[in-house]
Protein backbone atom coordinates (compact mmCIF):
# COMPACT_ATOMS: atom_id res chain seq x y z
CA UNK A 1 0.00 0.00 0.00
CA UNK A 2 1.43 3.52 -0.75
CA UNK A 3 2.43 5.47 2.02
CA UNK A 4 -0.81 7.80 3.12
CA UNK A 5 -0.03 11.52 4.77
CA UNK A 6 -0.48 10.70 8.40
CA UNK A 7 -0.24 13.16 11.07
CA UNK A 8 0.16 12.35 14.91
CA UNK A 9 -2.29 13.59 17.56
CA UNK A 10 0.54 16.62 18.55
CA UNK A 11 1.02 17.07 14.33
CA UNK A 12 -3.22 17.68 14.47
CA UNK A 13 -3.37 19.84 17.59
CA UNK A 14 -0.42 21.70 16.11
CA UNK A 15 -2.29 22.27 12.60
CA UNK A 16 -5.17 23.67 14.35
CA UNK A 17 -3.61 26.11 16.54
CA UNK A 18 -1.93 27.37 13.67
CA UNK A 19 -4.69 27.78 11.27
CA UNK A 20 -7.06 29.40 14.28
CA UNK A 21 -3.90 31.91 15.14
CA UNK A 22 -3.21 33.03 11.09
CA UNK A 23 -6.86 33.55 11.10
CA UNK A 24 -7.10 36.01 14.62
CA UNK A 25 -6.18 39.31 15.15
CA UNK A 26 -4.68 39.24 17.91
CA UNK A 27 -3.03 36.44 20.13
CA UNK A 28 -5.44 33.16 20.74
CA UNK A 29 -5.06 31.66 24.42
CA UNK A 30 -3.70 27.89 23.54
CA UNK A 31 -2.10 26.81 26.95
CA UNK A 32 -3.39 23.90 28.65
CA UNK A 33 -7.36 24.28 29.64
CA UNK A 34 -8.17 27.02 27.56
CA UNK A 35 -11.52 26.21 25.24
CA UNK A 36 -9.65 26.51 22.00
CA UNK A 37 -6.92 24.15 23.45
CA UNK A 38 -9.72 21.84 24.44
CA UNK A 39 -11.55 21.87 21.21
CA UNK A 40 -8.40 21.34 19.56
CA UNK A 41 -7.49 18.15 21.30
CA UNK A 42 -11.15 16.43 20.79
CA UNK A 43 -10.90 17.30 16.93
CA UNK A 44 -7.73 15.52 17.11
CA UNK A 45 -8.98 12.66 18.80
CA UNK A 46 -11.70 12.12 16.37
CA UNK A 47 -9.22 12.54 13.13
CA UNK A 48 -6.98 10.24 14.30
CA UNK A 49 -10.37 7.77 14.68
CA UNK A 50 -10.97 8.78 11.14
CA UNK A 51 -7.32 8.21 10.10
CA UNK A 52 -7.12 4.60 11.63
CA UNK A 53 -10.37 3.79 9.56
CA UNK A 54 -8.71 4.68 6.50
CA UNK A 55 -6.00 2.96 6.94
CA UNK A 56 -7.79 -0.23 7.59
CA UNK A 57 -9.62 0.32 4.27
CA UNK A 58 -6.67 0.86 2.54
CA UNK A 59 -4.91 -2.46 4.42
CA UNK A 60 -8.02 -4.57 3.58
CA UNK A 61 -8.43 -4.06 0.22
CA UNK A 62 -5.30 -5.72 -0.82
CA UNK A 63 -3.92 -9.23 -0.41
CA UNK A 64 -0.44 -7.92 0.27
CA UNK A 65 -2.01 -5.55 3.11
CA UNK A 66 -4.73 -8.29 4.31
CA UNK A 67 -4.59 -10.77 7.13
CA UNK A 68 -6.18 -13.94 8.38
CA UNK A 69 -10.08 -13.45 7.48
CA UNK A 70 -9.62 -10.17 5.62
CA UNK A 71 -7.23 -12.00 3.34
CA UNK A 72 -9.50 -15.23 3.38
CA UNK A 73 -12.91 -12.83 1.78
CA UNK A 74 -9.76 -10.77 -0.69
CA UNK A 75 -9.03 -14.03 -1.97
CA UNK A 76 -12.93 -15.34 -2.19
CA UNK A 77 -13.38 -12.78 -4.95
CA UNK A 78 -11.24 -14.57 -7.18
CA UNK A 79 -12.83 -18.64 -6.15
CA UNK A 80 -9.61 -18.89 -4.40
CA UNK A 81 -9.12 -20.34 -0.52
CA UNK A 82 -6.22 -20.74 1.54
CA UNK A 83 -5.25 -24.87 1.91
CA UNK A 84 -7.12 -26.06 5.03
CA UNK A 85 -5.68 -27.41 7.76
CA UNK A 86 -5.32 -31.49 7.87
CA UNK A 87 -6.09 -33.37 10.76
CA UNK A 88 -3.31 -35.77 12.43
CA UNK A 89 -4.16 -39.43 12.48
CA UNK A 90 -2.18 -42.74 13.26
CA UNK A 91 -2.83 -45.98 15.10
CA UNK A 92 -4.07 -46.23 18.27
CA UNK A 93 -3.90 -49.96 19.87
CA UNK A 94 -6.91 -51.23 22.28
CA UNK A 95 -6.27 -53.85 24.36
CA UNK A 96 -7.05 -55.93 27.14
CA UNK A 97 -5.82 -58.00 29.77
CA UNK A 98 -8.17 -60.97 29.52
CA UNK A 99 -8.73 -61.70 25.52
CA UNK A 100 -11.44 -64.14 25.96
CA UNK A 101 -14.55 -63.16 23.81
CA UNK A 102 -14.54 -60.97 20.96
CA UNK A 103 -14.79 -57.53 20.96
CA UNK A 104 -16.09 -54.64 18.88
CA UNK A 105 -13.97 -51.20 18.72
CA UNK A 106 -16.53 -49.02 16.78
CA UNK A 107 -16.18 -46.66 14.41
CA UNK A 108 -16.80 -43.25 16.39
CA UNK A 109 -15.39 -44.32 19.68
CA UNK A 110 -13.47 -41.69 20.89
CA UNK A 111 -9.93 -41.39 22.76
CA UNK A 112 -7.74 -38.52 24.35
CA UNK A 113 -4.87 -37.31 25.86
CA UNK A 114 -4.87 -38.01 29.97
CA UNK A 115 -5.68 -34.25 30.35
CA UNK A 116 -8.57 -34.59 27.92
CA UNK A 117 -7.32 -31.85 25.70
CA UNK A 118 -6.95 -33.34 22.45
CA UNK A 119 -9.32 -35.60 21.41
CA UNK A 120 -9.46 -38.38 18.64
CA UNK A 121 -12.12 -40.31 17.09
CA UNK A 122 -11.84 -43.87 15.75
CA UNK A 123 -12.57 -43.49 11.63
CA UNK A 124 -13.03 -46.34 9.18
CA UNK A 125 -10.27 -47.80 7.43
CA UNK A 126 -10.77 -50.69 4.83
CA UNK A 127 -7.05 -51.58 4.37
CA UNK A 128 -7.56 -52.67 7.95
CA UNK A 129 -7.34 -56.41 7.98
CA UNK A 130 -8.92 -56.08 11.40
CA UNK A 131 -11.99 -53.78 10.13
CA UNK A 132 -15.71 -55.19 9.37
CA UNK A 133 -18.03 -52.58 7.16
CA UNK A 134 -21.11 -54.73 8.31
CA UNK A 135 -20.26 -54.75 12.04
CA UNK A 136 -19.32 -50.88 11.34
CA UNK A 137 -15.86 -50.96 13.31
CA UNK A 138 -12.53 -53.04 14.10
CA UNK A 139 -13.09 -56.74 15.35
CA UNK A 140 -10.94 -57.95 17.87
CA UNK A 141 -11.30 -61.77 18.26
CA UNK A 142 -10.95 -64.08 21.18
CA UNK A 143 -7.62 -64.88 21.99
CA UNK A 144 -6.04 -61.46 20.84
CA UNK A 145 -4.83 -58.96 23.25
CA UNK A 146 -5.36 -56.26 21.33
CA UNK A 147 -5.99 -54.71 17.94
CA UNK A 148 -4.36 -51.38 15.95
CA UNK A 149 -7.35 -49.00 14.55
CA UNK A 150 -6.99 -46.18 12.63
CA UNK A 151 -7.69 -42.65 15.10
CA UNK A 152 -7.97 -39.31 13.55
CA UNK A 153 -8.10 -35.85 15.96
CA UNK A 154 -11.57 -33.82 16.07
CA UNK A 155 -9.48 -30.98 16.05
CA UNK A 156 -7.83 -30.30 12.52
CA UNK A 157 -4.15 -28.75 12.42
CA UNK A 158 -0.79 -29.33 14.36
CA UNK A 159 -3.01 -29.76 17.80
CA UNK A 160 -3.35 -33.48 16.99
CA UNK A 161 0.72 -34.02 16.86
CA UNK A 162 1.74 -35.46 20.29
CA UNK A 163 4.29 -38.01 21.44
CA UNK A 164 4.01 -41.96 21.48
CA UNK A 165 1.83 -42.78 24.76
CA UNK A 166 0.33 -39.61 25.01
CA UNK A 167 -2.66 -40.84 23.76
CA UNK A 168 -3.77 -43.45 26.95
CA UNK A 169 -7.41 -42.84 27.55
CA UNK A 170 -10.53 -43.44 26.56
CA UNK A 171 -13.14 -41.34 25.70
CA UNK A 172 -15.74 -44.32 25.02
CA UNK A 173 -16.28 -46.99 27.50
CA UNK A 174 -16.14 -49.91 24.95
CA UNK A 175 -16.93 -53.57 26.46
CA UNK A 176 -13.73 -56.06 25.98
CA UNK A 177 -11.15 -53.03 25.90
CA UNK A 178 -9.07 -52.27 28.65
CA UNK A 179 -6.76 -49.51 27.98
CA UNK A 180 -5.30 -47.78 24.86
CA UNK A 181 -2.09 -46.35 23.74
CA UNK A 182 -0.15 -45.46 20.40
CA UNK A 183 2.70 -46.61 20.30
CA UNK A 184 3.68 -44.12 17.63
CA UNK A 185 4.03 -40.41 17.74
CA UNK A 186 0.91 -38.69 15.79
CA UNK A 187 3.21 -36.15 13.52
CA UNK A 188 0.87 -35.74 10.30
CA UNK A 189 -1.51 -32.85 11.52
CA UNK A 190 -1.01 -29.82 9.75
CA UNK A 191 -2.47 -26.20 10.47
CA UNK A 192 -3.93 -24.28 7.81
CA UNK A 193 -2.18 -22.12 5.53
CA UNK A 194 -0.37 -19.36 6.75
CA UNK A 195 -0.84 -15.41 4.93
CA UNK A 196 2.52 -15.77 3.15
CA UNK A 197 2.26 -18.67 1.88
CA UNK A 198 -1.30 -18.21 0.37
CA UNK A 199 -0.27 -15.01 -1.39
CA UNK A 200 2.08 -16.62 -3.03
CA UNK A 201 -0.01 -19.12 -4.39
CA UNK A 202 -2.80 -16.74 -4.99
CA UNK A 203 0.33 -15.37 -7.92
CA UNK A 204 0.69 -18.37 -9.30
CA UNK A 205 -3.00 -19.30 -9.36
CA UNK A 206 -3.62 -15.99 -11.12
CA UNK A 207 -1.15 -16.71 -13.52
CA UNK A 208 -2.28 -19.92 -13.99
CA UNK A 209 -5.90 -18.60 -15.42
CA UNK A 210 -4.12 -16.84 -18.60
CA UNK A 211 -2.15 -20.09 -19.35
CA UNK A 212 -2.29 -23.16 -20.45
CA UNK A 213 -5.62 -22.95 -22.24
CA UNK A 214 -7.15 -23.10 -25.74
CA UNK A 215 -8.82 -19.69 -24.24
CA UNK A 216 -5.12 -18.40 -22.55
CA UNK A 217 -3.32 -18.69 -26.14
CA UNK A 218 -6.32 -16.99 -28.00
CA UNK A 219 -5.94 -13.96 -25.49
CA UNK A 220 -2.33 -14.11 -26.02
CA UNK A 221 -2.74 -14.24 -29.61
CA UNK A 222 -5.20 -11.19 -29.53
CA UNK A 223 -2.71 -9.08 -27.37
CA UNK A 224 0.05 -8.90 -29.82
CA UNK A 225 -1.89 -6.15 -31.52
CA UNK A 226 -5.05 -4.41 -33.05
CA UNK A 227 -6.90 -7.05 -35.50
CA UNK A 228 -4.61 -9.98 -34.73
CA UNK A 229 -6.24 -13.33 -34.47
CA UNK A 230 -5.76 -16.98 -34.67
CA UNK A 231 -7.19 -20.00 -35.43
CA UNK A 232 -5.83 -23.11 -33.43
CA UNK A 233 -5.81 -26.82 -34.20
CA UNK A 234 -4.98 -28.85 -31.96
CA UNK A 235 -3.07 -32.51 -32.47
CA UNK A 236 -2.40 -31.69 -35.84
CA UNK A 237 1.07 -30.56 -37.73
CA UNK A 238 0.46 -27.21 -40.09
CA UNK A 239 0.84 -30.04 -43.07
CA UNK A 240 -2.34 -31.91 -41.43
CA UNK A 241 -0.46 -34.50 -40.50
CA UNK A 242 -1.64 -35.94 -36.61
CA UNK A 243 0.69 -35.52 -33.82
CA UNK A 244 -0.35 -35.44 -30.42
CA UNK A 245 0.88 -32.66 -28.12
CA UNK A 246 1.63 -30.05 -30.60
CA UNK A 247 -1.12 -27.39 -32.17
CA UNK A 248 -1.00 -25.06 -35.52
CA UNK A 249 -1.64 -21.75 -34.88
CA UNK A 250 -2.55 -19.69 -38.18
CA UNK A 251 -1.77 -16.03 -37.57
CA UNK A 252 -3.26 -13.16 -39.46
CA UNK A 253 -3.45 -9.52 -39.17
CA UNK A 254 -6.16 -9.01 -41.23
CA UNK A 255 -4.56 -9.00 -44.48
CA UNK A 256 -4.06 -12.14 -44.98
CA UNK A 257 -0.40 -11.50 -45.41
CA UNK A 258 0.93 -10.95 -41.92
CA UNK A 259 4.27 -9.90 -41.98
CA UNK A 260 7.36 -11.84 -40.02
CA UNK A 261 7.77 -9.81 -37.20
CA UNK A 262 4.26 -10.26 -36.71
CA UNK A 263 4.35 -14.17 -36.70
CA UNK A 264 7.54 -13.83 -34.28
CA UNK A 265 5.74 -11.90 -32.06
CA UNK A 266 2.55 -14.06 -31.81
CA UNK A 267 4.93 -16.70 -32.10
CA UNK A 268 6.51 -15.51 -28.29
CA UNK A 269 3.27 -14.45 -27.30
CA UNK A 270 1.73 -18.30 -27.43
CA UNK A 271 5.52 -19.17 -26.13
CA UNK A 272 4.68 -17.55 -22.98
CA UNK A 273 1.21 -19.27 -22.33
CA UNK A 274 1.31 -22.52 -24.00
CA UNK A 275 0.68 -26.18 -21.67
CA UNK A 276 3.66 -27.63 -20.30
CA UNK A 277 5.42 -30.26 -22.85
CA UNK A 278 3.28 -28.99 -25.42
CA UNK A 279 4.72 -27.96 -29.58
CA UNK A 280 3.42 -25.48 -31.80
CA UNK A 281 4.09 -23.71 -34.60
CA UNK A 282 2.46 -20.52 -35.81
CA UNK A 283 2.26 -19.52 -39.55
CA UNK A 284 0.17 -17.10 -42.02
CA UNK A 285 -2.38 -18.52 -43.80
CA UNK A 286 -2.31 -19.91 -47.60
CA UNK A 287 -4.06 -17.42 -49.80
CA UNK A 288 -7.04 -18.93 -51.88
CA UNK A 289 -8.10 -16.36 -54.24
CA UNK A 290 -11.45 -15.81 -55.32
CA UNK A 291 -11.96 -14.53 -59.14
CA UNK A 292 -16.07 -13.28 -58.99
CA UNK A 293 -17.69 -12.28 -62.60
CA UNK A 294 -21.84 -11.53 -62.56
CA UNK A 295 -24.02 -9.30 -64.80
CA UNK A 296 -26.65 -6.58 -62.97
CA UNK A 297 -29.22 -4.59 -64.00
CA UNK A 298 -29.99 -0.99 -62.42
CA UNK A 299 -33.07 0.71 -62.31
CA UNK A 300 -34.48 3.95 -63.86
CA UNK A 301 -32.49 7.20 -62.38
CA UNK A 302 -29.09 5.19 -61.71
CA UNK A 303 -25.80 5.37 -63.17
CA UNK A 304 -25.24 1.76 -64.21
CA UNK A 305 -21.01 1.99 -63.64
CA UNK A 306 -21.56 3.35 -60.71
CA UNK A 307 -23.88 0.75 -59.15
CA UNK A 308 -21.77 -1.97 -60.86
CA UNK A 309 -18.24 -0.10 -59.11
CA UNK A 310 -20.17 -0.58 -55.83
CA UNK A 311 -21.60 -3.74 -56.40
CA UNK A 312 -17.81 -4.72 -57.08
CA UNK A 313 -16.63 -2.95 -54.01
CA UNK A 314 -18.80 -4.72 -51.39
CA UNK A 315 -18.07 -8.07 -53.26
CA UNK A 316 -14.25 -7.34 -52.21
CA UNK A 317 -15.06 -5.94 -49.12
CA UNK A 318 -17.36 -8.99 -47.81
CA UNK A 319 -14.82 -11.71 -49.27
CA UNK A 320 -11.67 -9.98 -47.53
CA UNK A 321 -13.59 -9.62 -44.24
CA UNK A 322 -14.37 -13.20 -44.09
CA UNK A 323 -11.47 -14.33 -42.06
CA UNK A 324 -9.23 -17.44 -41.91
CA UNK A 325 -11.12 -20.66 -42.37
CA UNK A 326 -14.44 -19.31 -43.44
CA UNK A 327 -15.99 -20.57 -46.57
CA UNK A 328 -17.05 -18.23 -48.91
CA UNK A 329 -20.18 -19.42 -50.02
CA UNK A 330 -20.98 -19.13 -53.90
CA UNK A 331 -25.19 -18.07 -53.81
CA UNK A 332 -24.77 -15.47 -51.09
CA UNK A 333 -22.59 -13.42 -53.72
CA UNK A 334 -26.35 -11.75 -55.75
CA UNK A 335 -27.31 -11.18 -51.84
CA UNK A 336 -24.44 -8.79 -51.44
CA UNK A 337 -25.35 -7.75 -55.35
CA UNK A 338 -28.99 -6.65 -54.20
CA UNK A 339 -27.97 -5.45 -51.06
CA UNK A 340 -26.57 -2.16 -52.97
CA UNK A 341 -29.00 0.53 -53.83
CA UNK A 342 -30.52 0.90 -57.36
CA UNK A 343 -29.54 -2.92 -58.31
CA UNK A 344 -33.06 -5.04 -59.36
CA UNK A 345 -31.33 -7.98 -61.01
CA UNK A 346 -28.87 -10.16 -60.87
CA UNK A 347 -27.75 -12.93 -63.25
CA UNK A 348 -24.73 -15.16 -64.71
CA UNK A 349 -22.94 -15.29 -60.89
CA UNK A 350 -19.82 -17.33 -61.50
CA UNK A 351 -17.42 -18.12 -58.27
CA UNK A 352 -14.04 -19.45 -60.29
CA UNK A 353 -15.68 -19.81 -62.95
CA UNK A 354 -17.81 -22.21 -61.46
CA UNK A 355 -21.57 -22.65 -58.86
CA UNK A 356 -19.54 -24.44 -55.97
CA UNK A 357 -18.39 -22.90 -53.08
CA UNK A 358 -14.81 -22.33 -51.72
CA UNK A 359 -14.57 -24.49 -48.64
CA UNK A 360 -10.96 -23.41 -47.03
CA UNK A 361 -9.17 -25.52 -44.62
CA UNK A 362 -7.95 -23.66 -40.90
CA UNK A 363 -4.88 -22.92 -42.73
CA UNK A 364 -6.36 -21.26 -45.77
CA UNK A 365 -7.92 -17.65 -46.24
CA UNK A 366 -9.97 -16.73 -49.00
CA UNK A 367 -8.99 -13.20 -50.71
CA UNK A 368 -10.46 -11.37 -53.80
CA UNK A 369 -8.87 -11.87 -57.09
CA UNK A 370 -10.35 -10.09 -59.84
CA UNK A 371 -13.91 -8.99 -59.55
CA UNK A 372 -15.94 -8.15 -62.69
CA UNK A 373 -19.36 -6.85 -62.40
CA UNK A 374 -21.21 -5.81 -65.64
Amino acid sequence: MANLNTQSFAQIVSNFATAVQGRASKLVDFTIGSVLRAIAEAMGGVSLWLQGLALQVGALTRAATSNGTDLDSWFAQFGFARLPAVAATGQESFARYTPTNQALVPVGATVQTQDGSVLYTVVADATNAAYSAAQGGYVLPPGQASVNVTVQCTVAGAIGNVSAGAVNTLGTAISGVDYVTNAAAFQNGVPAEKDAPARARFVLYIASLESATLLAVKNAIASVGLNITGIITENQQYNGSTQNGYFTVIADDGTGYPSSTTLTNVANAVEAVRPLCSTYGVHGPTILTAAVSMAITTGTGYTHSAVAAQVAADLQAYINGLGDGVQLPWAYLSTVAFDVEGVTNVANVLLNGGTADIVPTPQQRVLAGVITVT
